[in-house]
Protein backbone atom coordinates (compact mmCIF):
# COMPACT_ATOMS: atom_id res chain seq x y z
CA UNK A 1 0.00 0.00 0.00
CA UNK A 2 0.67 3.91 -0.39
CA UNK A 3 -0.29 6.79 0.69
CA UNK A 4 -0.80 9.69 -2.34
CA UNK A 5 -0.80 13.11 -1.60
CA UNK A 6 -1.78 15.62 -4.63
CA UNK A 7 -1.17 19.29 -4.52
CA UNK A 8 -4.16 21.70 -5.31
CA UNK A 9 -5.41 22.56 -8.65
CA UNK A 10 -3.34 19.88 -10.89
CA UNK A 11 -1.53 17.73 -8.53
CA UNK A 12 -0.46 14.78 -10.96
CA UNK A 13 0.19 10.94 -10.84
CA UNK A 14 1.40 11.32 -14.52
CA UNK A 15 0.05 8.44 -17.00
CA UNK A 16 2.75 5.09 -15.24
CA UNK A 17 1.74 1.29 -15.70
CA UNK A 18 2.48 -1.27 -13.43
CA UNK A 19 3.29 -4.17 -15.59
CA UNK A 20 3.00 -7.05 -12.80
CA UNK A 21 0.19 -5.75 -10.96
CA UNK A 22 -3.54 -4.14 -10.73
CA UNK A 23 -4.01 -1.11 -8.62
CA UNK A 24 -6.83 -0.30 -6.45
CA UNK A 25 -7.51 3.54 -5.75
CA UNK A 26 -9.26 5.08 -2.23
CA UNK A 27 -9.69 8.55 -1.93
CA UNK A 28 -10.12 9.71 1.56
CA UNK A 29 -9.81 13.54 0.74
CA UNK A 30 -10.40 15.51 -2.00
CA UNK A 31 -11.61 14.93 -5.90
CA UNK A 32 -9.77 13.60 -8.35
CA UNK A 33 -9.69 12.95 -12.13
CA UNK A 34 -8.40 9.29 -12.82
CA UNK A 35 -8.94 6.85 -15.92
CA UNK A 36 -6.86 4.14 -17.36
CA UNK A 37 -6.69 3.53 -21.55
CA UNK A 38 -7.98 0.12 -22.82
CA UNK A 39 -5.46 -1.93 -24.92
CA UNK A 40 -4.92 -1.62 -28.80
CA UNK A 41 -6.54 -1.45 -30.92
CA UNK A 42 -9.64 0.32 -28.84
CA UNK A 43 -6.99 3.01 -26.91
CA UNK A 44 -10.16 3.66 -25.05
CA UNK A 45 -10.14 5.93 -21.85
CA UNK A 46 -12.27 5.03 -19.09
CA UNK A 47 -12.62 7.63 -16.55
CA UNK A 48 -14.31 8.71 -13.64
CA UNK A 49 -14.40 11.96 -11.09
CA UNK A 50 -13.89 10.54 -7.59
CA UNK A 51 -14.75 11.81 -4.32
CA UNK A 52 -13.95 11.16 -0.89
CA UNK A 53 -14.69 7.75 -0.20
CA UNK A 54 -14.91 6.35 -3.80
CA UNK A 55 -13.35 3.52 -5.16
CA UNK A 56 -11.19 3.23 -8.67
CA UNK A 57 -9.55 -0.12 -9.91
CA UNK A 58 -6.38 -0.12 -12.84
CA UNK A 59 -6.12 -3.32 -14.24
CA UNK A 60 -2.90 -4.90 -14.31
CA UNK A 61 -0.64 -3.14 -17.46
CA UNK A 62 -2.64 -0.24 -18.53
CA UNK A 63 -1.52 3.07 -18.79
CA UNK A 64 -3.06 5.01 -16.07
CA UNK A 65 -3.05 8.07 -14.11
CA UNK A 66 -4.85 10.34 -11.30
CA UNK A 67 -5.28 14.20 -11.38
CA UNK A 68 -6.45 16.84 -8.51
CA UNK A 69 -9.06 18.95 -10.03
CA UNK A 70 -9.85 20.42 -6.45
CA UNK A 71 -8.76 23.73 -5.12
CA UNK A 72 -7.33 21.56 -1.72
CA UNK A 73 -5.12 18.95 -1.23
CA UNK A 74 -6.73 15.20 -1.76
CA UNK A 75 -5.39 11.78 0.13
CA UNK A 76 -5.54 8.50 -1.45
CA UNK A 77 -3.96 5.05 -0.80
CA UNK A 78 -3.15 2.26 -3.51
CA UNK A 79 -3.00 -0.89 -2.88
CA UNK A 80 -1.35 -2.92 -5.74
CA UNK A 81 -2.02 -7.13 -6.20
CA UNK A 82 1.77 -7.66 -6.32
CA UNK A 83 4.75 -7.10 -3.75
CA UNK A 84 6.90 -6.21 -6.63
CA UNK A 85 4.42 -4.57 -8.99
CA UNK A 86 7.22 -2.45 -10.56
CA UNK A 87 6.35 0.90 -12.46
CA UNK A 88 6.93 2.84 -15.85
CA UNK A 89 6.19 6.47 -15.71
CA UNK A 90 5.26 6.66 -19.70
CA UNK A 91 7.01 10.14 -19.97
CA UNK A 92 10.11 8.80 -18.38
CA UNK A 93 10.64 5.73 -20.37
CA UNK A 94 10.41 7.30 -23.80
CA UNK A 95 11.93 10.65 -22.89
CA UNK A 96 14.55 9.96 -20.24
CA UNK A 97 15.80 6.88 -21.31
CA UNK A 98 19.72 6.29 -20.96
CA UNK A 99 20.74 6.17 -24.09
CA UNK A 100 17.73 8.49 -25.56
CA UNK A 101 15.80 6.88 -28.21
CA UNK A 102 16.34 8.40 -31.51
CA UNK A 103 14.08 11.23 -31.62
CA UNK A 104 12.52 9.79 -35.35
CA UNK A 105 11.79 6.93 -33.28
CA UNK A 106 9.94 9.31 -30.62
CA UNK A 107 8.16 11.07 -33.43
CA UNK A 108 5.72 9.00 -32.60
CA UNK A 109 4.08 10.98 -30.54
CA UNK A 110 3.83 13.42 -33.19
CA UNK A 111 6.14 15.96 -31.99
CA UNK A 112 8.86 17.26 -33.87
CA UNK A 113 12.28 16.16 -33.81
CA UNK A 114 13.41 19.60 -31.60
CA UNK A 115 10.49 18.86 -29.76
CA UNK A 116 11.23 15.07 -29.01
CA UNK A 117 15.02 16.63 -28.58
CA UNK A 118 14.06 18.84 -25.71
CA UNK A 119 12.14 16.49 -24.00
CA UNK A 120 14.73 14.61 -23.85
CA UNK A 121 17.14 17.15 -22.38
CA UNK A 122 14.85 17.48 -19.50
CA UNK A 123 15.20 14.19 -18.21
Amino acid sequence: MVRIDYAPNGGLNPPHTHPRASEILVVLEGTLHVGFVTLNPDNRLISKVLYSGDVFVFPVGLIHFQYNIGNTYAVAFAGLSSENPEVITIANAVFGSNPSINADIAKAFNLDRKMVKNLQSEF
